[in-house]
């Protein structure tokens, strides 16, 4: 397993269902293990993100506050 983000994803200005396709698609070119940051918006697309992200088989490392309606997820792409 890798420990260092492979590739980072602002989604800041996405609205939902946008927002789960750029992470998905962006997790497509990653391999299996490497992480991925992702700067969400709270609301609507925090909510929706990390429970689709989970669907497709891959896994929420870390959910971390950088400020009032922001959030960074750390993912690790699945199998």
């Amino acid at each position: 397993m890798s420990s260092q983000i492979k590739d980072r994803l602002d989604i800041t200005n996405d609205a939902c269902p946008i927002t789960f396709v750029k992470t998905k698609l962006k997790l497509e070119g990653l391999e299996s293990g490497d992480l991925l940051e992702v700067i969400i918006k709270d609301g609507e697309p925090l909510q929706n993100v990390p429970r689709s992200i989970k669907g497709e088989g891959h896994k929420i490392i870390s959910m971390e506050k950088i400020n009032d309606d922001t959030y960074k997820l750390i993912v690790q792409k699945g199998e």
